[in-house]
């Protein structure tokens, strides 16, 4: 077989394929702001900033003015994470070793996740104090963990109904309890699974913290500088800030998908 017809065989890799998206979307973008999106309104004003602008205000700001916003933000999406996390998991746990709870625990992974999260954020900016500067928000931490609680339950349910009947007859005959088949049998076949789940949840809960912060009563944050750019109608800034928090979302979620192929290899078939 001739090199150019292995070379036309090969397929192209993923990556570059995600390169080339990621070109024509900025592409596309910036002919649209500099364009038809370019004046609208009786004003003539520009909501849509092109590309070059945001990197601009971007280059302009700097890390001072970006770090101290996401670490508040960070710092209120990881204690959410862990406590939402934490909570789901236990509740999985329980459910197995006390089948009886399960109706129990799906109905209020259900009404947590059904509940509007603008409602509750308002109920909790009313019941909570006010943190000091640079703390995180206790109204931004309750709604990351309930943005995370729901996928992390189901997720997790799903993967310790999972295990082999066989291995769980095993335990059974040698006069295993069912916490022990959840500590032999059930946590290594639902590994891959809860941690799809974790990994799902970060940008979730990333997502409830920059939320909670928009209701107000915090000293800093990603909501609150968007907050405080919308006002200063500032749609480049707005734009860097929206940008840069899903390049921090992605990045989390890149990094614990890392650390579950590590975890649980066979899951993603290496």
């Amino acid at each position: 077989m001739s090199t150019e017809a292995t070379l036309a065989r090969r397929p192209i890799p993923a990556g570059v394929w995600g390169v080339a998206g990621v070109i024509g979307i900025v592409a596309l973008w910036w002919l649209l702001a500099a364009t038809v999106l370019s004046c609208l309104g009786p004003n003539c004003t520009q909501p849509i900033p092109t590309p070059g602008q945001v990197a601009v205000e971007t280059a302009s700001r700097g890390f001072g003015f970006f770090a101290p916003q996401f670490g508040v933000t960070l710092a209120e999406a990881g204690i959410g994470y862990l406590w939402g996390n934490g909570l789901a998991l236990l509740f999985a746990a329980l459910v197995l070793v006390v089948p009886r709870l399960e109706g129990l625990v799906m109905q209020l992974a259900t009404i947590t996740y059904c509940l509007p999260i603008v409602a509750i954020g308002m109920v909790l900016i009313v019941m909570l104090p006010v943190p000091k500067a640079g703390e995180p928000s206790p109204t931004s931490v309750i709604l990351a963990a309930l943005s995370v609680f729901f996928t992390t339950v189901v997720g997790s349910l799903l993967g310790l109904k999972a295990a082999d009947r066989s291995a769980l007859d095993v335990v059974a005959v040698y006069g295993g309890s069912r916490l022990m088949q959840l500590r032999k049998v059930r946590l290594i076949a639902a590994l891959p699974a809860i941690l799809n789940a974790l990994q799902v949840a970060v940008p979730a809960a990333f997502l409830g913290a920059v939320l909670g912060e928009f209701f107000g009563k915090v000293q800093a944050g990603v909501g609150r500088a968007m907050m405080i750019a919308q006002v200063d109608f500032n749609p480049p800034l707005v734009w860097a800030l929206a940008i840069l928090s899903g390049v921090v979302a992605l990045a989390g979620y890149w990094i614990v998908g890392i650390g579950a192929r590590a975890a649980a290899p066979w899951s993603k078939g290496a």
